[in-house]
């Protein structure tokens, strides 16, 4: 009886030791889209009718001087069932978070349920931004629909482009996609992130949205004038033309 009880207990041993250490590889993945979730009660709500965002600035310090400053509104877009519910971030219950470097600096608006991280690069005398993430864990829009994640983002590209020392700035609205589902609009945008002299905004380059709405209406004038200009003189002439044929008569 004991010969046979061994046997049995070192086949239990070795099985239950492969389980544990086949257990180290198979843990299950942790869901992010939960554990991201800070405060269930402070999740945002989507509004399905548009309103302005609140602007507000956001700076970061590096060794007590502002090395990262945004002054901007931020609205989410998503789309569910080809329908659009809006989120605007809350510049009350908004941190900003990240870090400052010589040629990289990473700028992240964090807030429960969501964030929105700028990555600037600073490349030669010029920097930009190169990456936007965003990411949003709203509340669900009915009693029986899930829970959903939104995530997005857009790399590899030179938005907000200025020389350093100079901030970017945009008083028109920013409308960014960073997902056929996500997208995001920046209302009265400022940024600036390298270069900054006692915290504060360098000179202002101006984007093309605002100089084409600046520029569109004198350019029409301009034209309207012209024309108004071509107009007269060629009534001046056609009457000083018929004036003296009517004198060689």
């Amino acid at each position: 009886m004991t010969h046979t009880r061994c046997p049995i207990a070192l086949f239990l041993m070795l099985s239950s030791l492969h389980w544990l250490v086949a257990s180290k590889d198979e843990v299950p993945a942790i869901n992010s889209k939960d554990a991201l979730i800070t405060n269930l009660s402070k999740r945002p709500v989507l509004q399905p009718k548009e309103t302005v965002p609140l602007q507000s600035t956001y700076t970061l310090k590096k060794q007590g001087k502002v090395c990262v400053r945004s002054t901007l509104g931020v609205e989410f877009v998503v789309t569910e069932n080809k329908k659009k519910y809006y989120f605007n971030i809350n510049p009350s219950s908004t941190r900003a978070t990240g870090y400052c470097g010589n040629q990289k600096t990473v700028l992240s608006l964090e807030f429960d349920g969501g964030h929105l991280e700028f990555t600037f690069i600073k490349e030669g005398d010029v920097s930009y931004v190169k990456t936007i993430k965003g990411l949003l864990q709203p509340a669900p829009t009915c009693k029986n629909c899930q829970n959903k994640t939104y995530v997005g983002v857009m790399d590899h590209e030179k938005l907000f482009k200025a020389k350093n020392g100079l901030s970017f700035q945009c008083n028109s609205e920013t409308k960014l996609i960073l997902a056929d589902y996500f997208r995001i609009k920046l209302v009265l945008l400022q940024i600036q992130a390298f270069g900054l002299v006692n915290g504060e905004f360098g000179k202002e380059v101006e984007c093309w949205e605002d100089y084409n709405k600046r520029m569109i209406p004198i350019i029409l004038g301009a034209v309207a004038v012209a024309i108004c200009l071509i107009a007269i003189l060629t009534y001046v002439l056609v009457r000083e033309r018929r004036g003296r044929g009517y004198e060689q008569l």
